[in-house]
C-alpha cells in the first residue's frame, strides 16, 4: 500500500518565499572592505536574488548553465547563493586562495559560462579567464549593479525545478590529485539545511532570534550552509566581507550582537590569544557559541574558551562530499550533568551525526569495526547530502564502497555512544612498525602547552619502523621550549613509541586555502630527515 502524501519538490525557491513572506524586515548586514557596514533586509534581498535569476536568463544562459562566484562573504554574494539557483542555473563557487592553474582546471571542467568577481580580485581572474569558456565576466561594484538594475524582478517566475535538478557545485581542494566537483541538488540543500537546523548542538539552538557571523569563507563547501540556514529560520545575518582578522572578527561581535559564529580551528586560535591578552576589550555576552569545523580542534582551546571566557565551542565535522555538515558536538543524556572534563573529552570529539546520517568505519581488510572508542578504520558515511558521486570522474568511482557507502579519508575510532573521533586523514596517519599512530592526538596535546601556539605532526621515513612521528612546532611570542621539555609532556598521555623523536621549531606552518596545516609542504621539507 502506498501513501497518499503530495509529491512536494524540496527546491530552493521555497526558502526564497519562505523569507521573503515571514522574515522580510531582518537585516542582512556586511563589513565593506573600507570598514563600514552595508544593511538592507532579506525582503530586499529576494527582490534582488530574483533580479539576479531573470538578468541571467536575459544573457542567454539556460538551465543547468554554471555560473561561478570568485567573491568573498557580502550581501551580493549571498543574493547569487538564492538568485542562481532559483533561476534553474548552478552556483560554482571558486576557491580565491587556489592557484591559477587549479582555477582555470575547475572551472573548465565545470563548464562555467559566466563569473560574478569581486574588483579587488579581477587581477586573480584575468590569471587564468583565458583558458576557460567563461563568456560573461560580471563585476560586483561595475557590472552586477548595471545587469540588476536593467530588470523587473517581478518579472521572474519559478522555474519549476525537480528537487533532483543540481543547485550548486564545489570542488576539493586537490590535496591528492586533480580537484573533484561534488554537485548538491536542490534536495540535497533543503535536506541539508533542515538537518543542521535539527542538529541543536549542545542544546544551544539556532532561532530567528540570533545574528549569525560565518567567518568560513561562502566559496568553501557552501560556507557550511550557514546562508541557507539563515534564510530559512529568518536569523540575522553578519558578513563580514575580506576582513577576517581576530581584531575585526571580535568588533563585528560586539557590535552586530553576533550570538552565533562558525569557522576553521586556526581562527579560533587566533581570537582566543587576542581575548586573553585584552579580556576585557569585548564584550561577547551575547555569543552562545563558535562552531568550529575542518580540522579537529585541540581541546585546550575548547577549555580555554569556556573557563577563562565563558565562551562554547561547538565542534563539527564534515567534507564537501557532505554538503558539508555530517556531525556537530552535543552533550547527549546524563553527559549534561557530567564534570566539567568529562564534558571537555567529549566536545573535542567530533560529536554525533545529524539526523538521516549513518556512519561505520572498517579496517585495511574491510571489517566493520566494533563503537568501543579504541579501534581505528576509515569512517564511511551514508545519507541524503552525502555525493553518490564526482562531477564527470569517473576514474574516483572506488571512493564508493559495493553497498553505497562514502569512504571518507578520515581515520577514526567511533565511540560506544556514537561520538566520532578523528585520528587521521588517511595519507596522514603515521604507521610505525606495523601500528597506527594519531598525528591529530599528538598535535592537539602539543598545543595545549603553554608555549605552542601551533604543531603539526607529520611522518618521516625509518629505517627499522618504516615511520616515525616528526613535531613541526610555532612557539608562543616571547615564549621558549626545548624538544626534551615536549616530550616529557606528552610522556604522561601517550606510550613511548608514540612520542616524537624529532622536534623542528618553525616560524609558520603552511596552510591550505581554507586554513588547515598543508603537511604536504612540511612533508618535503622533512621527507629527508629520518625521526
Amino acid at each position: 500500500m502506498q501513501g497518499q502524501m503530495m509529491d512536494y519538490q524540496l527546491t530552493l525557491p521555497t526558502l526564497l518565499r519562505r523569507s521573503e513572506t515571514y522574515f522580510g524586515a531582518n537585516e542582512i548586514v556586511t563589513r565593506l572592505p573600507d570598514k563600514s557596514f552595508h544593511r538592507y533586509t532579506y525582503a530586499d534581498s529576494c527582490r534582488r536574488a530574483r533580479a539576479l535569476a531573470v538578468a541571467l536568463q536575459a544573457l542567454g544562459l539556460e538551465r543547468g548553465d554554471r555560473v561561478a562566484t570568485l567573491c568573498w562573504n557580502h550581501y551580493q554574494h549571498h543574493e547569487a547563493y538564492l538568485g542562481i539557483p532559483c533561476g534553474g542555473f548552478v552556483l560554482h563557487t571558486l576557491n580565491l586562495r587556489l592557484h591559477p592553474n587549479d582555477l582555470a582546471y575547475i572551472a573548465t571542467h565545470a563548464g562555467d559560462r559566466a563569473v560574478i568577481v569581486d574588483q579587488s580580485l579581477t587581477p586573480l581572474l584575468d590569471l587564468f579567464v583565458d583558458r576557460t569558456k567563461i563568456e560573461h565576466v560580471i563585476v560586483v561594484e561595475d557590472g552586477y549593479e548595471q545587469l540588476l538594475s536593467g530588470v523587473d524582478p517581478d518579472a521572474w517566475r519559478d522555474p519549476e525545478l525537480d528537487e533532483n535538478e543540481a543547485a550548486a557545485m564545489c570542488y576539493t581542494s586537490g590535496t591528492t590529485g586533480m580537484p573533484k566537483g561534488v554537485l548538491y541538488s536542490h534536495r540535497s540543500t533543503m535536506l541539508h539545511t533542515l538537518g543542521v537546523a535539527a542538529g541543536n548542538p549542545m542544546g544551544l539552538g539556532i532561532s530567528e532570534r540570533d545574528a549569525i557571523l560565518p567567518v568560513v569563507p561562502m566559496f568553501h563547501a557552501n560556507a557550511w550552509g550557514y546562508p541557507y540556514l539563515a534564510t530559512m529560520l529568518g536569523a540575522k545575518l553578519v558578513y563580514p566581507g575580506p576582513h577576517l582578522d581576530p581584531e575585526s572578527l571580535l568588533d563585528a561581535f560586539e557590535r552586530e550582537r553576533v550570538t552565533w559564529t562558525a569557522g576553521v580551528p586556526t581562527i579560533w586560535m587566533g581570537i582566543l590569544a587576542l581575548i586573553d591578552a585584552e579580556p576585557d576589550r569585548w564584550d561577547l555576552s551575547r555569543l552562545k557559541g563558535m562552531l568550529v569545523g575542518g580540522s579537529a580542534a585541540p581541546r585546550s582551546m575548547i577549555a580555554g574558551f569556556k573557563q577563562r571566557h565563558g565562551l562554547n565551542v561547538v565542534h563539527g565535522w564534515g567534507m564537501t562530499e557532505t554538503s558539508p555538515v555530517a556531525s556537530t558536538a552535543q552533550l547527549i543524556g546524563d553527559l549534561q550533568e557530567a564534570d566539567e572534563d568529562t564534558q571537555f573529552d567529549y566536545i573535542a570529539m567530533q560529536g554525533v551525526p545529524l539526523p538521516l546520517v549513518e556512519l561505520r568505519h572498517r579496517d585495511v581488510d574491510g571489517n566493520i569495526l566494533p563503537w568501543d572508542g579504541e579501534s581505528m578504520g576509515e569512517l564511511e558515511i551514508r545519507g541524503p547530502w552525502v555525493a553518490g558521486g564526482y562531477y564527470d570522474t569517473p576514474e574516483q568511482a572506488d571512493r564508493w564502497t559495493s553497498d553505497g557507502w562514502f569512504k571518507t579519508g578520515d581515520v577514526v575510532s567511533l565511540h560506544p555512544r556514537g561520538y566520532i573521533q578523528i585520528k587521521d586523514r588517511s595519507k596522514d596517519v603515521i604507521k610505525s612498525g606495523g601500528e597506527w599512530i594519531s598525528s591529530v592526538e599528538l598535535e592537539n596535546a602539543l598545543m595545549a602547552h603553554p608555549a605552542v601556539a601551533e604543531a603539526a605532526v607529520i611522518a618521516v621515513p625509518d629505517p627499522k619502523w618504516d615511520e616515525r612521528p616528526l613535531a613541526a612546532i610555532v612557539l608562543r611570542e616571547g615564549a621558549t621550549a626545548t624538544a626534551d621539555e615536549l616530550r616529557a609532556f606528552l610522556a604522561p598521555d601517550f606510550a613511548k613509541w608514540w612520542l616524537p623523536e624529532r622536534f623542528e621549531f618553525v616560524a609558520e606552518i603552511p596552510k591550505t586555502s581554507v586554513g588547515k596545516f598543508k603537511k604536504t609542504e612540511l612533508r618535503e621539507m622533512f621527507s629527508g630527515i629520518p625521526a
